[in-house]
């Protein structure tokens, strides 16, 4: 580590050549945020990476906000790898490069001579990080791999919609994002390698291993309890009596979640201040005043005509409250444990992102000249 020791961010003098595409492109991006000089290549004509939004819905791929937000603090050179002069200037850069990306099919590098083992007889401590749809060995190595294919082979999938329809996909692609995050894991721990050791080593990233990393705790109920989880929709089930307690409910302009359980503490004091708030509005039925958390809604007694009637109930409460009323008065002065569902807008407008300062406005040279004036102006 001594050679990065006077600088305040981590990567600096290391220099990564970076050729993803898709969301695999967040590797190099976050490598460039802890100051890595990343260089993005591209193919002549643009890289496919360049796809919609757009800014101010303008179709053109210099315009495309998915490739600006993934490749935020890179530098880009246009380089044809396939013929011999871009190959040439490629090997040329790889002497002064510390960390490659790429997102090839596995072989497809080795294949125009600027494969790891190649580029090892240029720089030997190089690190390579290779990031494909079932990694560079095995019998699916070759196969060609989509978002729907890495949550499906990563078991993900079996685990989200609704119990009474088939298994759905995240709706937003986010697979190449967990490859690409998970390579630039590997490349710090590969940097920590090479410090202590002068080594440089070739990082295989496989989509439908990154897949697996969602399933969280999925794995550990088979492995602990033998029980298979499956999906619940908008509820959580209890794996012994297969009760559903419900967590989000319908409001005047979307959806909610509350955390609405008893048996033990926080939620007990949540759920009993969300019923005080309904009975001060007098919404409350009286059986639901009376009902004892700690055990008529204990998930080891749970009873699934309890909980069905507990959602009814709350559920026409909640109708009553937009997302915002039921976040203010519900979660943050009444202390009940709820957030809203929130849309893109509803993050633009969030009252704890502002008081943070998350959003900053800033320049683009390549898009502002795209607003009226009197905007370039004000901004």
């Amino acid at each position: 580590m001594a050679e990065n020791s006077k600088s305040k961010s981590a990567l600096p003098p290391y220099r990564v050549l970076d050729l993803t595409g898709g969301g695999c492109m967040l590797g190099g991006k976050l490598l460039g945020d802890l100051g890595a000089d990343v260089i993005k290549v591209e193919p002549p004509g643009g890289s496919a990476s360049r796809i919609p939004p757009y800014f101010n819905n303008i179709a053109d791929p210099e315009k495309s906000l998915f490739w600006y937000a993934n490749n935020v603090n890179k530098r880009g050179i246009t380089l044809n790898i396939k013929d011999r002069a871009g190959s040439n200037i490629f090997q040329a850069l790889v002497q002064t490069a510390d960390i490659i990306l790429e997102s090839f099919e596995p072989g497809y590098m080795s294949g125009l001579k600027l494969g790891y083992s190649d580029l090892c007889k240029i720089k030997p401590d190089i690190i390579y990080a290779s990031i494909s749809p079932f990694g560079q060995e095995g019998l699916k190595a070759h196969y060609q791999g989509s978002e729907l294919t890495a949550w499906a082979s990563g078991g993900y999938m079996y685990a989200c919609g609704n119990p009474d329809r088939a298994p759905v996909w995240i709706s937003f692609p986010q697979a190449g994002f967990f490859a690409g995050a998970e390579a630039a894991i590997g490349v710090m721990t590969a940097m920590f390698h090479r410090w202590n050791t002068g080594e440089g080593q070739h990082i295989d990233i496989s989509m439908q291993e990154c897949a697996v990393s969602p399933n969280m705790q999925l794995l550990q109920t088979w492995d602990v309890a033998r029980v298979e989880f499956r999906r619940t929709g908008g509820c959580l089930v209890i794996p012994n009596t297969g009760v559903r307690q419900y967590i989000y409910f319908r409001c005047k302009d979307g959806y909610i979640n509350i955390m609405l359980q008893g048996g033990t503490e926080p939620f007990l004091t949540s759920s009993g201040n969300l019923v005080k708030w309904m009975t001060e509005e007098g919404m409350a039925p009286e059986w639901l005043q009376n009902l004892d958390w700690a055990e008529d809604y204990n998930a080891a007694t749970l009873k699934q005509e309890i909980a069905d009637r507990v959602r009814a109930s709350v559920e026409s409460f909640t109708l009553t409250k937009t997302k915002n009323e039921l976040y203010i008065e519900g979660s943050i002065k009444k202390g009940i444990l709820l957030a809203p569902v929130n849309n893109m807008k509803d993050i633009s407008e969030d009252i704890q992102l502002e008081a943070r300062v998350y959003w900053k406005e800033i320049e683009h040279l390549s898009l502002i000249p795209l607003l009226p004036i009197a905007d370039r102006l004000s901004t």
